[in-house]
């Protein structure tokens, strides 16, 4: 199957929302991890990510217009003890570490949330779990057609990451009211980047300039452990 080029699949949609992208460096040597949110309202674009002991967390960049924190400030990542680096677009990230601590799976954590009470948008949650040796999972839990009697759970599991190739799911198809939850599979995209600096920077280019709040990049050297990470705001 041909590698959809990520660049160009996100410069020709203006309202992807929030997404995730796991995978593999083309040298295979680290895992490849970036999430980015964007935003239509002002509550949702006065937004920043910035570091915490084990992650990042998205803070209001201006307090004096913050109307409703309830679904925008989180913690997208949290790094658990036990290796695992979790990412998502919500406040799910706590429940899938809670639950990991408690010696459950991300499965077992997730079946206990569904998508965002957000009506008639009904956001979907998406969520990542990366293993220590690369491997990785992706969710995401969302309406049935918009319907908010019905929540669906799709868990997807890459045990054997191939070098410079990741996926990514993100929460919208596109702009809309209301906004239609992504459909079908996460996208199977090359991964070139050499570092996560690059790999920011050229995904901040591609995002709709208008739309997007925040980005998080980090490749993690599956040898030794050792980050490297870069976080670009709109906002300072």
């Amino acid at each position: 199957m041909k590698l959809i080029n990520l660049m160009t699949y996100l410069s020709e949609n203006p309202y992807p929302g929030r997404g995730i992208i796991l995978g593999r460096t083309a040298d295979d040597k680290k895992a490849a991890v970036a999430y980015f949110i964007m935003g239509r309202s002002e509550n949702s674009r006065n937004r920043i990510f910035e570091y915490t002991e084990d992650g990042i967390r998205t803070r209001a960049f201006d307090e004096s217009k913050m109307t409703d924190p309830s679904l925008i400030i989180y913690h997208p990542v949290r790094l658990l003890p036990n290796g695992l680096l979790v990412v998502t677009n919500g406040d799910q990230t706590d429940t899938i570490a809670e639950h990991i601590a408690q010696g459950h799976c991300y499965r077992h954590a997730l079946n206990t949330r569904k998508f965002e009470p957000d009506g008639p948008n009904c956001t979907p949650r998406i969520s990542g779990v990366v293993k220590p040796d690369g491997a990785y999972n992706l969710s995401i839990l969302k309406s049935l057609d918009g319907d908010p009697a019905c929540a669906c759970r799709y868990f997807y599991e890459y045990d054997t990451p191939k070098a410079g190739v990741g996926h990514f799911i993100h929460t919208y198809e596109s702009d809309g009211n209301p906004l239609p939850s992504f459909e079908g599979e996460p996208r199977r995209v090359a991964v070139t980047a050499p570092d996560a600096e690059t790999l920011a920077n050229d995904l901040w280019l591609a995002l709709n300039d208008d739309n997007k709040v925040s980005l998080f990049v980090r490749y993690i050297d599956l040898e030794t452990g050792d980050d490297e990470t870069s976080i670009i705001n709109k906002h300072w």
